[in-house]
């Protein structure tokens, strides 16, 4: 018989112990998963069986699912047959339908913005046009995804009834094939420098991005500027081609960690890069997210562009879609992603909310400091900070309280009908014109909560179970009512923000995006900024080193 060794009598029982714990831990997550669904399950069953009422399964399950996710973060996202095919259709950038950006808003359906040259723009339809009618489908009664019905098989023909500064209009017109740039745009800024709109990270964005490169360095392009802002991400291996055309074969470019080890991840650069050399700087706003950050962290971390603008969204979160039955599917949060110098960016935790539920902020005395390739300090925790920061940008809870309500928006629809021949060739949106928002948001009120205003409604929910609602009514009204002027007041306080996000707006509704990047090469803050940085090597290389 061969002798067991003492390595081996010792190893054996280790291993039997590992698996034994192993297998048990296991079986315990099996027991309670399959348990709470056995739960779950029977409910529903006894639910829609005996309910007072006639329910709707399908929406009830929907509404549960959505609780379920709810407490996670916000990119954990269940979809629905519909919603799988949106998404594909974001990352191929590629669709039959009318070529306009809509949104559902206030349960009402509005053209935010029309394609140039595609059907919606030729058939005469505008930004802040309220379609109300598809086909014979009324907008108001439809709950599911309105845009849906917008797309369709190439030249079909659809029926649209729309509302027009308070007049009911109808068109007709046929889908066609619609074609969504992840590159815009691309021009020389002046006799040496290269301006390049990078706007969604899709499957084209590689290839129109290198192309754009390789097309201004032909056109004379010694330096050039990536533009990020208010991109919002997309696909990962697209971002890594991306900083790849600028840094050597082999460097890392992202990690992704998890408590799920097949997750962890080093993504490194796989080509001969295009240009390894050229001087270059990248754009970000609060609105760049996830892949923008992954471009930009990544370049500043590997020293090899500077980075100019405002601090980003903060997006470190990374998710993977997970095939479930009947055509739909989870998109799940799966790992964090981290930067070459080893930085988690994410800004929000959406694990630890605050007492209003919301997730909270890493705050900026706890971010901790990494260093770049050459030892510059870079910081984590709260998305990426530029190099050169551009504080007359800078945004606030109500700026983006006036983006996200579409108070700007209706604003510059007000403005293109009451100026309806306005020349954009010298365009400037002035103190005067400012002055007639501001009444317009007076009228219109913002709609944007402080925290302030949040503990003192919750204070008097306290003061009415306690019978006391009479003796804080008036403080309570009044100091309302002075945090509402407060709140006209901070208007102000951010006029050179405002003002750039209304030209911003109203630049599109005569020129169209392309106008708007024209615009931005001469009236632009941060562009200007981009552009003198490059024309100084000195100051350049000194902020890289």
């Amino acid at each position: 018989m061969e002798k067991i060794s003492f390595k081996k009598r010792v190893v054996i029982p280790v291993l039997a112990i590992v698996i034994l714990f192993t297998g048990a831990s296991f079986k315990s997550d099996f027991f309670e998963i399959a348990k709470q669904i056995e739960i779950f399950t029977t409910l529903f069953k006894e639910l829609n069986m005996n309910y007072v009422d006639e329910t709707n399964p399908a929406q009830l399950m929907d509404n549960a699912i959505k609780g379920m996710l709810g407490n996670l973060d916000p990119y954990t996202q269940y979809y629905n047959e519909q919603d799988v095919e949106a998404s594909k259709i974001r990352n191929s950038g590629e669709y039959s339908g009318i070529g306009a950006l809509v949104r559902r808003h206030d349960n009402k359906m509005i053209i935010v913005e029309p394609y140039k040259d595609y059907p919606a723009d030729k058939a005469g339809l505008k930004a802040g046009d309220e379609v109300i009618q598809v086909g014979d489908v009324v907008i108001a009664d439809f709950k599911d995804e309105t845009s849906e019905l917008l797309k369709g098989a190439t030249n079909s023909e659809v029926k649209i009834t729309y509302k027009r500064q308070g007049k009911t209009q109808t068109t007709s017109l046929k889908r066609s094939d619609i074609e969504i740039d992840a590159v815009p745009f691309y021009k020389m800024m002046n006799e040496d420098t290269g301006y390049i709109v990078l706007a969604k990270f899709n499957r084209k964005a590689f290839a129109q991005t290198k192309e754009a490169v390789i097309t201004l360095k032909e056109d004379g392009a010694k330096k050039l500027v990536l533009d990020l802002r208010s991109n919002p991400g997309g696909l990962l291996n697209e971002a890594i081609k991306i900083v790849n055309l600028f840094v050597d074969k082999g460097q890392v470019i992202v990690s992704t960690q998890s408590h799920i080890k097949k997750y962890n991840k080093e993504y490194k650069s796989r080509m001969q890069p295009l240009d390894t050399e050229i001087p270059l700087v990248v754009l970000v706003n609060d609105r760049s997210a996830s892949a923008s950050e992954i471009v930009s962290g990544a370049l500043q971390d590997l020293d090899r562009a500077v980075v100019v603008g405002n601090r980003s969204f903060g997006k470190g979160l990374v998710q993977r879609p997970k095939k479930l039955t009947y055509g739909t599917q989870l998109k799940v949060t799966i790992s964090r992603y981290y930067t070459p110098s080893g930085r988690c960016i994410q800004a929000l935790d959406y694990w630890n909310r605050d007492e209003f539920g919301n997730a909270t902020r890493t705050a900026e005395k706890d971010y901790k400091a990494f260093k770049t390739k050459k030892g510059r300090e870079v910081y984590d925790g709260g998305g990426i900070e530029p190099d050169v920061k551009m504080a007359s940008s800078e945004t606030s809870p109500l700026v983006k309280s006036l983006i996200a309500n579409y108070v700007i928006f209706d604003y510059a629809t007000k403005y293109y009908y009451d100026n309806p021949n306005k020349s954009m060739d010298s365009f400037v949106f002035t103190d005067a014109d400012y002055a007639s928002f501001k009444t317009f948001v007076a009228k219109k009120g913002i709609a944007y909560e402080t925290v302030t205003e949040k503990r003192l409604k919750a204070l008097l929910e306290s003061a009415k179970l306690e019978k006391l609602e009479n003796a804080v009514n008036k403080d309570y009204n009044d100091m309302l009512a002075s945090l509402s002027k407060s709140k006209i007041s901070a208007l102000d306080d951010y006029k050179k923000v405002i003002k750039k996000e209304l030209a911003d707006e109203i630049v599109k509704r005569y020129a169209y995006r392309e106008g708007l990047y024209k615009y931005h090469l001469q009236n632009d803050e941060t562009v200007s900024k981009a552009g003198e940085l490059l024309s100084d090597e000195s100051k350049y290389l000194a902020i890289l080193e």
